[in-house]
């Protein structure tokens, strides 16, 4: 389960699910079931295809509220239900959104009561494209994708990997976490639009000789995390991780690195070309001086290893003429406040980001101060998530002044 799923924002507290024909209905239910966790009461709409592969009762149990199927009979006492099951929702999303239903949408058709609502809502719809890897690269397909695309509709997706019909290619519906974090991402207040983020995320890993090296506990959660956040918020971002098997948060482009040398030529080529440097990473301030060719076996003797200095990746960018608005963070095991405030004048940071290692590494939470030229401000713990959603709206308000 991915960072994705934690704290989905008071504001989403309906949406309608709409399900078409197709054998990634099964998805949908998962959809349904994540928006319920978070507290967001879900309307289903099932088509008659749709309900050719999960039924109205999966959808009922999942949702616990009524599935609408018909145009005629949708459960409104005024019996305006085609328009009413749209008012009021924050969101409509269907998926999957078969080929079929994508060109009865994208030429205004309204003969049932998914099409019906989707003509007649106030809110944002969102489709998920399911479909063969053919059907989905047809041009027709395409120009009513781009139709869509034009009046203002978001297209999730699709993947690419292996298809119902057995054949690899593009087609393959989003899974229900990525929908969902484009959901959440959308309510979100897009105060960095128009910015380019670089964030780094993780640890690093310096090789001693083939299978071993020297790393750290970093799991890269709060990275990622300021990643999905500052996504939300409107910026083209991009990720710099180290060795994680974290799941890229949606629309994010991901440079994976392995060494802290790695991770410093990465970042130094799209530097000049960000607005902003969020250094979360924890890369390794030492490597070794010589990488062994050969795995080194183990012998009664003591093993001496002589390690050299790493690039110090933040500094390097904060020197730069020009340099973006860089953000650090500081992981200190004791004078969290004290010892993060000079790393920030020495590296001539106007934000860094203090907390305790052994309470953020590998932990689902953290709990952190914010030191700038006004002095340190402690933040309540929080998750990850709702904390890099904090710190994002901090650093636009920051940009802002």
């Amino acid at each position: 389960m991915t960072t994705a799923l934690q704290n989905g924002p008071p504001s989403l507290t309906r949406v309608v699910v709409g399900v078409t024909g197709g054998i990634a209905a099964y998805k949908a239910a998962e959809l349904v079931r994540l928006l319920v966790k978070n507290g967001t009461t879900v309307d289903v709409v099932l088509t008659d295809a749709g309900a050719r592969f999960v039924t109205a009762t999966t959808f009922q149990a999942l949702s616990g509220r009524p599935v609408h199927s018909s145009l005629w009979d949708s459960g409104s006492a005024d019996a305006m239900g085609h328009i009413a099951l749209s008012r009021g929702a924050d969101a409509i999303v269907v998926a999957p959104a078969s080929a079929d239903f994508l060109a009865r949408l994208a030429h205004g058709a309204a003969d049932d009561l998914l099409s019906t609502l989707c003509l007649a809502r106030e809110c944002p719809l969102f489709v998920a494209p399911a479909m063969n890897r053919q059907m989905w690269a047809n041009a027709a397909t395409q120009r009513n994708v781009a139709r869509l695309t034009g009046d203002g509709v978001t297209v999730l997706g699709p993947d690419t990997g292996e298809l119902a019909c057995r054949e690899n290619g593009e087609g393959r519906m989003l899974e229900a976490e990525t929908i969902f974090a484009a959901l959440v991402a959308a309510q979100q207040p897009k105060v960095l639009a128009g910015k380019r983020v670089l964030v780094t995320a993780g640890p690093t890993f310096e090789a001693i000789d083939p299978v071993r090296g020297i790393t750290n506990r970093s799991s890269g959660q709060m990275g990622f995390a300021v990643t999905q956040a500052a996504a939300e918020a409107g910026a083209e971002v991009t990720l710099v991780a180290g060795p994680t098997s974290l799941a890229t948060p949606h629309g994010v482009t991901r440079v994976d690195v392995v060494s802290t040398a790695d991770m410093a030529d990465a970042v130094l080529a799209r530097a000049a070309s960000v607005d902003i440097f969020v250094a979360v990473a924890a890369p390794a301030d030492y490597t070794p001086e010589r990488r062994q060719a050969q795995k080194i076996k183990k012998s009664g003797e003591p093993l001496a290893l002589t390690l050299k200095p790493t690039t110090d990746i933040l500094g390097a960018v904060a020197a730069r003429p020009g340099a973006p608005y860089c953000v650090g963070f500081a992981a200190e095991s004791h004078d969290v406040v004290a010892l993060a405030s000079e790393k920030r004048l020495r590296k001539k940071l106007p934000l860094i980001v203090a907390n305790l290692a052994q309470n953020a590494f590998g932990s689902a939470d953290n709990e952190v101060t914010l030191i700038d030229d006004s002095g340190a401000t402690p933040l309540p713990k929080m998750d990850k998530l709702a904390l890099a959603r904090r710190l994002v709206a901090e650093i636009a308000k920051r940009l802002e002044q």
